[in-house]
């Protein structure tokens, strides 16, 4: 069995990071792994994403449209902007952050007002939470990647635990790093848990392995 994951977001919000890491922990647990990525203008915060493909052996790196198993958008409008990647069952765990590029501001395009909904309203199962501002209070904004993979960390194909390990030795002898990106990845974890308490009907098979389930 493959797992497709693909990762959506803006330059600068870690998400080629958060893809070598998922990749790094697979092959580390076992499993065969790869990883592609298009970084786009990512220095001036345009569109990043990433695709990774977990299984037990992986022939081709590439996903297609419509075979991704898990979506995980750090912006809101790029999770809508990249749905229709998913597979028939797929899921989409999304950041609510807004991040309006200059392309609106200036009045030549629309951001959609209300993504998530219009996620829903197409008929994909999705769950969100703020990850920018658990982010910020815990002290560092930068910490919302790890807070988004800590809501990804049980609908992943290993344990939790090999992910906040492999994300912990990024920061191997800086412990105030280590600490806060504990606590960002375990406040992900209990962000996702309450949204999908609130959505019973969403993600019903993932969360039966959520630990407050």
């Amino acid at each position: 069995m493959t797992t497709n994951i693909l990762l959506v977001g803006i330059g600068g919000q870690g998400v080629m990071t958060a893809a070598d890491l998922l990749a790094r922990v697979a092959l580390a647990t076992g499993w065969d792994a790869t990883k592609t990525e298009i970084a786009g203008m990512s220095q001036r915060g345009g569109v990043v994403s990433s695709q990774v493909r977990i299984g037990s052996r992986i022939h081709a790196s590439e996903i297609e449209p419509g075979h991704v198993d898990l979506l995980l958008a750090m912006e809101a409008a790029e999770a809508l902007r990249w749905c229709h990647w998913l597979a028939p069952t797929g899921r989409v765990i999304v950041n609510t952050l807004r991040a309006v590029p200059p392309v609106v501001s200036s009045g030549r395009a629309h951001y959609p007002e209300d993504p998530v909904g219009a996620l829903r309203a197409l008929g994909c199962e999705a769950v969100s939470l703020d990850a920018s501002t658990i982010a910020a209070g815990l002290g560092d904004a930068r910490l919302a990647n790890t807070v988004m993979l800590g809501a990804a960390a049980d609908s992943l194909p290993f344990e939790s635990d090999a992910l906040l390990a492999q994300i912990l030795q990024r920061f191997s002898g800086k412990e105030e790093l280590r600490q806060r990106n504990a606590a960002a990845f375990e406040a992900g974890r209990d962000a996702r848990c309450a949204a999908s308490s609130a959505r019973p009907n969403a993600l019903t098979a993932t969360r039966a392995a959520c630990p407050c389930s």
